[in-house]
């Protein structure tokens, strides 16, 4: 489901990353936080922080999506889609001003979270 190009990326800006696991957990977190960041951006009515932080969030979904294995079958092609579709929401919370997009991306991606954190313990 992903391959060494975010390792990669996180190592050169120097962030100490103990396996590919721990950055897809980490990729989560940080839509999540950047998340929270448009939201408040929202609520403050800061348009262009709340365009950067969508856009952050925006970004991380293109990584997962460019780093899926679609040799490990149906699950990679879901999850494209998934992403995909997660994009297209933060666009729409971008564009509308829309915090409860926000909302919705979050349930997701919590969801995603809590399931790669399960997998990863049983894997150990």
């Amino acid at each position: 489901m992903y391959n060494n190009n975010a390792y990669n990326t996180y190592s050169q800006n120097n962030v100490s990353v103990e396996s590919p696991q721990k950055l897809i957990q980490m990729l989560f977190e940080g839509v999540l936080r950047f998340n929270t960041l448009a939201k408040s951006a929202i609520n403050k009515g800061d348009i262009e922080k709340r365009t950067y932080w969508v856009n952050r969030s925006n970004a991380i979904f293109s990584e997962l999506i460019s780093t899926l294995d679609y040799d490990q079958g149906d699950i990679s092609h879901y999850l494209n889609g998934l992403y995909a579709y997660q994009m297209q929401e933060l666009s729409l919370a971008n564009i509308n001003n829309d915090p409860k997009k926000l909302d919705d991306v979050n349930h997701v991606v919590k969801g995603l979270l809590d399931a790669w954190r399960d997998v990863n313990e049983v894997a150990q």
